[in-house]
């Protein structure tokens, strides 16, 4: 099939921006908790009519500080309920959020704020001010900076005590659909970030149909929604805006450092992240088990999980067999998982990356469903996902309902739609070759299966073309090469080359247990072990496993094991975890060199 699409489920309305949903919420659902704060070490609940009334205290300073309708402001901070209450009090004084992330360095600071000409700014911590401070002397239209751990939201308040909701109501209502509701900079594997501009009708379309294609698990006064995710991240903005929308209530947490305790703590119904999440919690529940003694226990509830999930696909479903042997595991097994997990979800959203078949029947398995979606920051996210009654695992979707996905003759995936980007901020050059002929050109290679689920290969621009002639896409098999817990990364090589190659780092945080468990030094690095002949058996039992997944032209030949992490602050990583391949290549050069030396 070369194009598919489905019939809006939401109707975006014509003069409306965002600000109308906690309006609406406060009028409809007054004492309907709709959003939580973590204080004092515990989650207290805010209804929707106290939320609307912070917000309007917020905007009602910030209009009084002199931002005017349009400006931009800049909100730099990890998540935390201010970031929500901000973004919608920016909004409600009639200007656009321009999120920067909190581990961003001067030069992208610099970089973001400008190009935006940002006009205020508000920031998380000390720390961050004096990034700010270091280029302020770059930045002429900054005029204020507040910092939350100073105290930003009760200033605000102070600052807007002379200002009427009538003002806010006024101001709040000059941004119609098609305005900019938020300046989104590309992390950006190559180059300097650009600035994709998201309408309020990009996430009226985006957001709205997402919750209506999943009502049941938007349901107002029973679900809930715990957010990791950053907000400077499309992604992020997703988990906090299509919440409001439903209403169901949302809790925002920082980062996923104790997301075992947030889970249990909060307690949500439906979880949004990426496959890491997911790998990581398959990977300590197996190697808790391990350190138990029941690693073999475990592993048999994962294979039946898995078989279970599969059977589920076919004609008959499961056999008599197989579902006795789910029900004893799910005692044993299944169950301590998914209170792990909260105790109280069924459903979770995946995206950012591919999750990985294994992984997502491993989750349906043991009765909670993963539901795989794809989506880049000019489609304001998901522009696919998986329905939550016909789930594809292995595919990622079917469109957003209300737009289309059409394959390209060169394998291409194009999009159009309501919730696409308007264009990149003071760059129309980049936009005109990105939304040629009236669709975005996402640069990833997919195709649509007959019942209009999406499947994503790869990057076009990260084929690579080995010296053969054979084409290889890279996430497929560094995908699965991943999933292995003592892998934190892996990058493709072999461009040019005779066969394929591999740089692989370590998982510090399961190097340790590995190492307990295989008698090694305690404390040994990567660089101590990587030439270790039981590690290097470990790895390549991932690689054989990432290599079954592709055609032996495609299958890694060689690898190295590195001895440092690829990460944001080492320049490999995008801040939204992509591998910046060309930076890895260059200062892995060496290493790729190894690979190939006869």
């Amino acid at each position: 099939m070369r194009e598919f699409s489905l019939p809006a489920l939401y109707e975006v309305p014509v003069d409306g921006n965002l600000t109308d949903i906690v309006r609406r919420n406060a009028a409809q659902h007054p004492d309907v908790a709709v959003i939580s704060r973590k204080a004092q070490g515990s989650w207290q609940d805010v209804t929707a009519r106290d939320f609307l009334a912070e917000v309007r205290s917020a905007a009602k300073g910030l209009i009084a500080s002199g931002v005017q309708p349009g400006d931009r402001v800049g909100l730099m901070s990890r998540t935390r309920y201010e970031w929500t209450l901000l973004d919608f009090a920016i909004w409600s004084a009639g200007a656009v959020t321009v999120p920067v992330y909190e581990t961003s360095s001067p030069e992208q600071v610099q970089w973001i704020l400008s190009d935006s000409g940002a006009t205020a700014c508000v920031v998380e911590t000390a720390g961050h001010a004096a990034v700010v401070e270091s280029v302020r002397e770059t930045l002429p239209a900054l005029k204020n900076v507040w910092q939350f751990d100073a105290g930003a939201v009760e200033e605000l308040g102070r600052i807007g005590q002379d200002v009427t909701d009538g003002a806010v109501e006024e101001r709040g209502s000059i941004a119609k659909a098609d305005d900019p509701a938020t300046i989104v900079y590309t992390s950006g594997t190559t180059g300097r970030p650009k600035g994709c501009v998201l309408t309020h009708r990009s996430f009226f379309a985006e957001c709205g149909n997402v919750v209506e294609r999943l009502r049941p698990l938007f349901r107002t006064g029973e679900c809930s929604v715990l957010l990791f995710l950053p907000l400077a991240h499309v992604f992020g903005r997703l988990v906090q805006v299509a919440p409001m929308i439903a209403p169901i209530k949302l809790g925002c947490v920082p980062d996923i450092k104790n997301l075992t305790d947030e889970l249990a703590a909060f307690r949500p119904t439906l979880i949004l992240g990426v496959p890491r999440v997911f790998e990581k919690v398959y990977n300590s529940a197996r190697a808790k088990a391990q350190a138990d003694g029941k690693g073999k226990i475990f592993d048999k509830a994962a294979d039946t999980a898995i078989a279970y999930s599969k059977a589920l696909d076919t004609p008959s479903g499961p056999s008599v067999g197989l579902r006795i042997k789910h029900k004893v595991f799910d005692r044993l097994v299944y169950s301590k998982l998914r209170t792990v997990l909260g105790g109280r979800g069924e459903y979770a959203i995946s995206g950012g990356a591919p999750l990985g078949e294994r992984l997502g029947h491993f989750f349906r398995g043991i009765g909670f469903t993963v539901l795989e979606g794809y989506g880049l920051t000019e489609s304001c996210a998901a522009t696919a996902f998986n329905p939550w009654d016909r789930q594809k695992i292995g595919t990622v979707g079917q469109p957003l309902p209300g737009s289309v996905v059409r394959i390209a003759d060169d394998g291409e995936v194009l999009l159009h739609g309501e919730h696409l980007f308007k264009e990149y901020w003071n760059n129309p050059g980049a936009t005109a070759e990105a939304l040629a002929d009236g669709w975005f050109h996402t640069g990833d290679i997919g195709t649509l299966d007959e019942d209009g689920y999406l499947r994503i290969t790869g990057r076009k621009k990260e084929i690579i073309v080995t010296a053969g002639g054979k084409n290889v896409a890279p996430a497929v098999i560094e995908d699965r090469i991943r999933a292995h817990a003592l892998v934190a990364e892996c990058m493709v090589v072999g461009d040019g080359r005779p066969f394929v190659g591999a740089l692989v780092t370590l998982d510090e945080e399961f190097l340790g247990r590995w190492c307990a468990d295989h008698g090694k030094p305690a404390g040994s690095t990567a660089a101590a072990l990587r030439d270790d002949a039981e590690l290097l058996a470990e790895i390549q039992s991932a690689i054989d496993d990432g290599n079954s997944a592709v055609s032996k032209a495609e299958s890694v030949r060689k690898f190295r094991v590195l001895s440092a992490q690829f990460t944001e602050e080492s320049g490999h990583l995008t801040p939204s975890l992509k591998l910046k391949r060309n930076v890895v290549a260059k200062d892995y050069a060496g290493e790729i060199e190894a690979i190939y030396a006869k």
